[in-house]
């Protein structure tokens, strides 16, 4: 943000990657993930349009029990993949405003970088590939009990 409260815009060279090499979490990695978030979650919103009007326009009776049952299951398999969908745009408004706040890239658990590789990968993740296997250890300890 610069002084008047408005985001500056950093232009990437065309099929920029962020490397190791460079300053972690500098401007230009922070306007590539920024991008990608955005692009991500665009194509989201755009893939949920598509499906409310796939979903309106076959909202028709069928006189066959079959059919009718088939096109409910379909229904409610599509709603709950848009549910998912839904909580993946909220994860990605999380990690847009950590990079606002400057927060982006750096564990949640350790404060450490995550690393370039992960968040390439996973744009959306908050903790180190390493607080991430504790924490899925964790998880199964208390689920096995």
């Amino acid at each position: 943000m610069n002084r008047w409260g408005t985001r500056t815009v950093t232009k990437l060279p065309k099929n920029y990657r962020p490397t190791a090499d460079e300053p972690f979490m500098g401007k230009r990695q922070q306007a590539y993930f920024r991008k990608k978030l955005t692009d991500w979650r665009d194509e989201i919103i755009a893939e949920t349009r598509e499906t409310v009007a796939n979903l309106n326009e076959k909202s028709e009776q069928h006189a066959d029990v079959a059919d009718r049952a088939t096109s409910e299951a379909d229904r409610s398999l599509e709603l709950r993949a848009r549910d998912r969908q839904r909580k993946l745009i909220s994860k990605i408004d999380a990690a847009l405003r950590r990079i606002d706040q400057g927060e982006y890239g750096y564990c949640e658990e350790t404060g450490e970088p995550i690393g370039v590789a992960r968040l390439d990968a996973r744009p959306i993740a908050t903790l180190s590939v390493e607080a991430q296997e504790r924490h899925e250890k964790r998880e199964r300890v208390f689920r096995d009990d």
